[in-house]
């Protein structure tokens, strides 16, 4: 039976990211197909309808999975954005034909980089019209399994609507999974002078009505693009390479750097759902994410990385080896977070491995291998999830991905709590906010998110070794 997704792109960053996903799915499922020809089956109606817009299809082909022939391809999504302009190039586009206009919402004035802006004014007048178009693509599914959103957190339509639409989907799908791709801004040199409070609110949303949230920092991309690019420009000067690369900033960063870090994003997602889309020994399907690595419902954040890394079909660095593969997905430049999970706790931890030349015993003999070097919950020692999917990536023949529940995170919201303190003692443009919105959702997304900082907090204090030292000096002193 088919497990279909609805993927929802809000904002531009989301719709941007959404361009490189559909891209690069499609040319997946045309590379595993080869010389076979394309059919349509159920593997690829996890994403795709299968519809023909020029005449109704003979009663013998039926319009979804069992291996029929693709009459044309529509992806199943829905496009949001107040600002027309990303969601117009993307139907101008090559992908064109994936989309029609019962599928997109747009508007010409835009959020303003304003959360309460997108999620008390434009969430509500475009409501009716968002559930009609989820309504719409949810009658054309046979088993709706998922909803991904897509969408950034530093401006106002991804996080001010994108967390409104998350509000909707918890009302209407209570019974649905809700993944959120968010793309988190850089807490170095970020241009939004307003989105340490967009964060804020966006995160105190995503915490309580999302079942999943897979955090991607701006700060992470840039660095990735910024290592790649002088470790090309060294390359082809046949320089000696250092033995680590640094980058700063992010001002070079635009142009075709940019569609790179969305396709880093992009490679998240497909990477994640590679296992409902091609056959594996070792399946993990999306509710096993959540059964396994979400604990306690709140927290529900788990850190990612992604070994090679590849940026447009581009590979950073190519791996020699699965040990390798395993060593380098722990390394803090392969973290899609600017985090150290290695110095936290883990609450849970997901490998999932794409290509032919991994078995389940390498996966198996692997884990092994790293798990001694591995802060886990003590309740949870042998928390490790592990999923084999044989389609490989277009980039390279092996490919794994990380996902962590990790309580590094707390730190990431403490860092985000402070940028919002500095702004919010001066009450800089909070009036642009409370024209929407009363000024006490500010006090009540603190509390929420130091809520998450604290929950976080007190998992990481209660690691074994802290506890046994603790009770060492308590006994010393009797």
């Amino acid at each position: 039976m088919p497990r279909e997704c609805i993927t929802i792109q809000a904002g531009q960053c989301g719709n941007q990211i959404g361009c490189k996903f559909w891209e690069s799915a499609l040319r997946e499922h045309a590379a595993a197909a080869g010389n076979q020809g394309a059919v349509f089956d159920d593997a690829l109606s996890s994403f795709f309808r299968n519809v023909d817009t020029r005449y109704k299809p003979p009663r013998e082909i039926k319009p979804r999975g069992g291996n029929t022939p693709i009459l044309s391809l529509k992806a199943r999504a829905v496009l949001i954005d107040m600002e027309e302009g990303v969601v117009n190039q993307l139907l101008k586009g090559q992908l064109s034909d994936l989309f029609d206009k019962k599928q997109y919402i747009t508007d010409n004035s835009g959020s303003g980089n304003n959360w309460a802006q997108g999620h008390e004014f434009y969430g509500p007048k475009y409501s009716e019209s968002i559930l009609e178009k989820i309504r719409h693509e949810a009658e054309s599914c046979e088993s709706l399994q998922s909803f991904f959103m897509l969408h950034s957190l530093g401006g106002g339509t991804g996080s001010g609507v994108g967390t409104y639409i998350l509000e909707l989907l918890d009302d209407n799908y209570p019974k649905v999974y809700r993944f959120c791709t968010s793309i988190f801004p850089s807490a170095e040199d970020d241009h939004v002078v307003t989105s340490p409070y967009n964060s804020l609110l966006s995160t105190a949303k995503l915490a309580e009505h999302a079942d999943c949230v897979l955090p991607v920092e701006n700060q992470a991309l840039i660095d990735i693009i910024r290592k790649r690019e002088s470790l090309d420009a060294r390359l082809e000067a046949g320089q000696r390479l250092p033995s680590s690369i640094t980058s700063k900033g992010s001002k070079a960063i635009q142009g075709k750097s940019f569609d790179q870090m969305n396709g880093i994003a992009a490679n998240l997602l497909l990477h994640l759902t590679s296992s409902m889309r091609f056959e594996g020994p070792l399946n993990v399907d999306l509710n096993e994410i959540t059964t396994n690595l979400v604990p306690y419902p709140r927290l529900h954040f788990l850190v990612s990385s992604i070994a090679p890394l590849s940026t447009s079909g581009r590979l950073v660095q190519r791996p020699q080896s699965i040990n390798q593969i395993f060593t380098e997905v722990l390394s803090r430049d392969n973290q899609l977070m600017k985090a150290s999970p290695s110095s936290y706790t883990y609450l849970a931890c997901a490998f999932l491995m794409r290509g032919n030349f991994c078995t389940i015993t390498d996966l198996n003999q692997n884990v092994s291998r790293i798990q001694q070097r591995l802060h886990m919950v003590h309740w949870n020692t042998e928390g490790f999830k592990t999923g084999l999917c044989h389609q490989p990536p277009l980039d390279s023949p092996l490919s794994l991905l990380c996902l962590a529940n990790n309580t590094c995170i707390g730190s990431r919201f403490a860092s985000m709590k402070e940028s919002f303190s500095k702004l919010y003692k001066r009450k800089v443009y909070v009036h642009h906010y409370t024209e929407y919105m009363d000024p006490g959702v500010f006090e009540d997304s603190c509390c929420q998110v130091d809520d998450l900082i604290a929950e976080y907090a007190a998992l990481e204090v209660l690691r074994p070794p802290d506890t046994v030292q603790r009770l060492k000096s308590v006994l010393s002193n009797i």
